[in-house]
């Protein structure tokens, strides 16, 4: 094993760790709050928003995310919607997490009690007064071992977003491997890489759960 790269190139490692993050946390963000939506659109009483959402939910979820990264970035721009790469990625990535989280907050929205909505309207609470202080924070807190799995997954899978030139971990890595003509060891730096930070996030997140559940 030849590792000798590392006192000239950490650096190309540790800015793509840094990019790799910053992508993944505007990517989860953006995609849980746009996955809410799609999830109360689909228990809409509303026929057209449910039609909308099952069918983006279903374009997304059955076509790979690399194509959908491919057609984002060069696709809209023949429409003339131009955006970096960077803004490219995270709405590639925001759309896929979306469509996913969306039914993990339908199900979560559908688990908590009927009664509670109900009680709610009685009240004298608006559906969607009840919905936003009543039934989405429980649902919410419920969800969170979801949230988390999904910010852990865009860690690795936003390594996809290289392809359109984004200086992310594993960008930097093949810059490394070109530039050094080393083919394995920048390859194993990354994964030890992205090890560490799903590693340590998932520790976090579940001292986070445990502290929410007992404050339930």
């Amino acid at each position: 094993m030849d590792f000798t790269f590392l006192p000239d190139y950490y650096s190309y490692f540790l800015n793509g760790a840094w990019k790799t993050l910053q992508l993944s946390f505007f990517s989860v963000i953006a995609g849980t709050l746009l996955g809410v939506l799609v999830a109360l659109m689909r228990l809409s009483s509303n026929w057209i928003l449910k039609a909308i959402s099952a069918t983006y939910v279903e374009i997304i979820r059955g076509t790979p995310m690399l194509v959908q990264i491919f057609i984002i970035y060069y696709g809209l721009a023949e429409f003339g919607i131009v955006m970096s790469a960077f803004v490219s990625g995270i709405f590639a990535l925001s759309l896929n997490i979306a469509a996913y989280m969306s039914e993990v907050f339908r199900a979560g929205i559908d688990a908590i009690d009927k009664g509670q909505m109900e009680a709610a309207r009685s009240l004298g609470m608006t559906r969607s007064m009840a919905m936003r202080h009543i039934i989405l924070p429980q649902a919410f807190r419920n969800m969170l071992p979801a949230i988390g799995n999904e910010f852990i997954v865009i860690i690795k899978d936003s390594s996809l977003v290289s392809v359109i030139g984004i200086g992310e971990l594993m960008y930097n890595a093949d810059v490394v491997r070109g530039v050094t003509f080393i083919p394995l060891e920048p390859l194993l730096v990354a994964a030890l890489i992205y090890l560490i930070m799903t590693f340590t996030l998932s520790k976090l997140l579940g001292r986070l759960e445990r502290k929410l559940k007992r404050s339930a």
